[in-house]
């Protein structure tokens, strides 16, 4: 049984957002504003859409938690869904009065057409309901439990923007701290002022012309032991279960880890990182983590870095040619009212999936019950990397 279970209930204008998080240990501080916190940063980013001017979103910690402190038992966590007040009568799981107007117009590149293959539905809605990205919302919340887990244990994680359509961030050598500090003070989640300013440019360019714009994320770990991850079967491997974590997220359509994509268009001495070791502190060393921080599907003690690639949100307001799905005739996609841009809180997502999967593979490494005890074990792991 894998040692952190969980999962997310609900839909984008349903009454609330449901997740369940179990195998956090018992004796962890948490209240309902270490998750809010994340949820709110979720939220903000210039070109984003209406919607987050209605919801404000807060957890409410239902169970598995008293006086503030995990108990070992199931975490269940609940955002309530402000706009669902507006969907009367459209939304819910009472029968309607008289039935809703069915959705029946696919939006290129959403899950609509697919789900409703799928699912044999021929309203849309049932589909889209679920597949909206407001169910990252319930990840957020998750991810922020298992990121306090993750502080007390001294790793970090931050997220920071690094393009955003045609606009890239110049490569610079910031102290990791300044990195994060500079993303986070910034609205678009970019170290980089310059090109902070030609992203809010390209984005309101594009608002003009209805349409979207995507872009790429960088989510770095510090403090991560090695170890974490196993080489010996396929779906131990910590690089390939991070692949997946980012990859489910909404609209992400491709993942790197490490240099990612450029490791094919170098030699190997250009590639792999050497190694050194540092007597007085008796830790290896690398004075390169083009790695970013994984080998063999197993940590090796360097920062954890993993870029992912969001594509432009697929409900446009210059609609997309589609086909009714009931009438079979051509017509212009259904409208929803949306983000122009959303990679800077997608950001805060991959910042959440990433912490879910590390606090996964650190409890699997330490096993422990109590927070005390995987603190006992993991300094026993830390001294037994010392003595190596």
């Amino acid at each position: 049984m894998t040692r952190l279970r969980w999962s997310t209930s609900g839909e984008s204008h349903g009454p609330e957002l449901v997740a369940i998080l179990e195998g956090i240990p018992a004796g962890l501080p948490l209240l309902a504003a270490d998750v809010d916190g994340d949820l709110a940063r979720r939220q903000r980013g210039y070109g984003r859409g209406g919607r987050m001017r209605i919801e404000t979103d807060r957890a409410q910690l239902v169970t598995g938690v008293r006086g503030g402190e995990t108990l070992g038992s199931p975490i269940a966590l609940v955002i309530a869904n402000r706009d669902h007040a507006n969907w009367a009568g459209r939304m819910g799981p009472d029968p309607f009065p008289s039935r809703p107007e069915a959705l029946t117009r696919p939006r290129p590149g959403h899950a609509d057409l697919a789900g409703g293959l799928k699912y044999d539905r021929h309203d849309l809605r049932d589909i889209l309901e679920r597949a909206s990205a407001r169910e990252t919302a319930a990840r957020v919340a998750v991810g922020a439990v298992c990121r306090k887990l993750l502080a007390e244990l001294g790793v970090e994680i931050f997220a920071h923007v690094v393009a955003i359509g045609p606009v890239s961030v110049t490569p610079s050598d910031l102290p990791l701290d300044e990195l994060r500090a500079r993303s986070r003070a910034s609205d678009l989640a970019c170290a980089d002022d310059v090109a902070e300013l030609a992203m809010r440019a390209a984005i309101l360019e594009t608002a003009h012309a209805g349409d979207t714009l995507g872009g790429t994320f960088e989510v770095v770990a510090t403090g991560v032991p090695p170890g974490l991850g196993s080489h010996v079967q396929w779906d131990r491997k910590l690089d390939g279960l991070l692949a997946q974590a980012l990859m489910s997220i909404h609209a992400i359509k491709a993942v790197e880890i490490g240099i990612g994509f450029e490791v094919s268009r170098r030699r190997g001495s250009e590639v792999h990182d050497a190694i050194g070791y540092d007597a007085v502190a008796r830790t290896f060393t690398r004075p390169t983590n083009r790695a970013g921080g994984l080998e063999g599907g197993i940590t090796n003690g360097m920062p954890v870095v993993c870029r992912a690639a969001m594509k432009p949100i697929a409900t446009l307001k210059r609609a997309l040619p589609s086909v009714d799905v009931v009438t079979k005739e051509p017509f212009a996609a259904a409208f929803e009212r949306s983000d122009v841009c959303a990679v800077a809180a997608a950001s805060v997502v991959g910042e959440a999936m990433v912490a879910i999967t590390l606090a996964g593979a650190l409890l699997e490494k330490t096993g422990g019950d109590s927070l005390g005890e995987v603190r006992r074990n993991l300094d026993g792991i830390r001294r037994q990397n010392a003595e190596y």
